[in-house]
């Protein structure tokens, strides 16, 4: 089963279950999901559903920031759950350590030794483990 349709299975579940907060937040994926399907008229890879997670992550990452600085507690709480629940269809992120051993060895096997190439190098190969700003920072600690 893909990640698409685990998914849309756990939407499933979830109105079984009445869990309400799950529903709805994996409702406003899928939207996001769909969204992407009809407008570029393709079905999604795994790897494309992998980057759209990372971008709903990004934006309620984002959310919570703003919320904080408006003292807006209860709100940001809400986005660290959905998060929470949305970090649950993605890969186990690297930890430092490893994200910054998995570069040196990447930066190592580089003929150009630049931020770009490091960069795609190690989005090709990390994939979804890490976000990008992480990456970008063990990046330049790993060029030096």
């Amino acid at each position: 089963m893909g990640l698409l349709e685990k998914i849309r299975e756990d939407i499933k579940t979830a109105m079984r279950d009445r869990d309400e907060f799950k529903r709805d937040t994996l409702r406003v994926v899928n939207g996001a999901l769909k969204q992407v399907e009809i407008d570029e008229r393709r079905s999604l890879s795994d790897a494309d559903v992998e980057k759209i997670l990372q971008k709903q992550i990004k934006q309620r990452l984002e959310a919570i920031e703003q919320y904080t600085i408006g003292k807006r507690d209860d709100l940001a709480e809400k986005e660290r759950k959905e998060m929470a629940i949305i970090e649950s269809y993605l890969p186990k992120q690297l930890s430092d350590e490893e994200l910054d051993a998995k570069l040196k060895a990447i930066v190592a096997g580089l003929e150009q030794k630049t931020l770009g190439a490091a960069m795609a190098a190690a989005k090709a190969a990390i994939g979804a483990q890490a976000d990008g700003r992480r990456i970008s920072e063990a990046a330049k600690r790993a060029l030096g």
